[in-house]
């Protein structure tokens, strides 16, 4: 029994370190996400406890939500570093991100119970995302609120060619999207629950 508790916690340090390598390598390519891959970690980890998400689903979407871009170590440089707007064929590396990280995690025993999380966390819930154009509830649950979370970091960024959005307008634009991009039981959640989802946002000492 203790050998089999020490093997446990073992691979539980090795996979923790598998995750953070894979982190470090995507922020060394591209800095606009330094700092954003825990951002929306600790997000989705507090959105999904409030949305009463416990056990292995919780941790699998906190690990997941850590990992949603690591797809972006297969694009490009010169897209992931452009500064300014993306034209629509540099939009179509961007688009391959989920798939390669699906790809990239499904490879690792430990890891591939998450990697349909990181897959869909573009898709909408109108049917209109990428890759595969799932909808509603057919959308994973850990993607439905990394899409959240991943969407509200975003907008209360940063960006070389726009500047960052106040909380309250970037909550309007989610809430106008709920029921198109976000799924309606977590956008009603946040709405209900406003001055609890402020604090779930972090101070950025990095552009993102």
């Amino acid at each position: 029994m203790l050998g089999k508790l020490l093997s446990f916690f073992r691979n539980k340090e090795v996979y923790h370190d598998i995750i953070e390598s894979l982190v470090a390598a995507l922020e060394a390519k591209d800095a606009y996400t330094s700092g954003h891959s825990q951002r929306v970690s600790d997000m989705a980890y507090k959105l999904s406890k409030g949305l009463g998400i416990r056990g292995v689903e919780l941790q699998n979407i906190d690990i997941s939500a850590h990992l949603h871009d690591i797809g972006k170590i297969g694009v490009p440089d010169k897209v992931l570093n452009k500064n300014g707007k993306l034209l629509p064929h540099e939009w179509e590396y961007i688009k391959m991100h989920p798939k390669i990280g699906f790809d990239i995690l499904n490879k690792s025993k430990g890891l591939k119970s998450i990697s349909e999380n990181v897959l869909y966390h573009h898709e909408r819930w109108d049917g209109k995302g990428y890759p595969k154009g799932l909808s509603g509830i057919d959308i994973p649950l850990g993607s439905r609120v990394i899409a959240v979370c991943d969407s509200i970091d975003a907008m209360t960024s940063v960006r070389p060619y726009r500047q960052a959005m106040g909380f309250e307008e970037c909550i309007k634009e989610i809430t106008i999207n709920s029921g198109l991009m976000f799924d309606p039981v977590i956008v009603q959640y946040i709405e209900e629950n406003i001055n609890t989802v402020r604090k779930y946002l972090k101070p950025k000492n990095t552009i993102f």
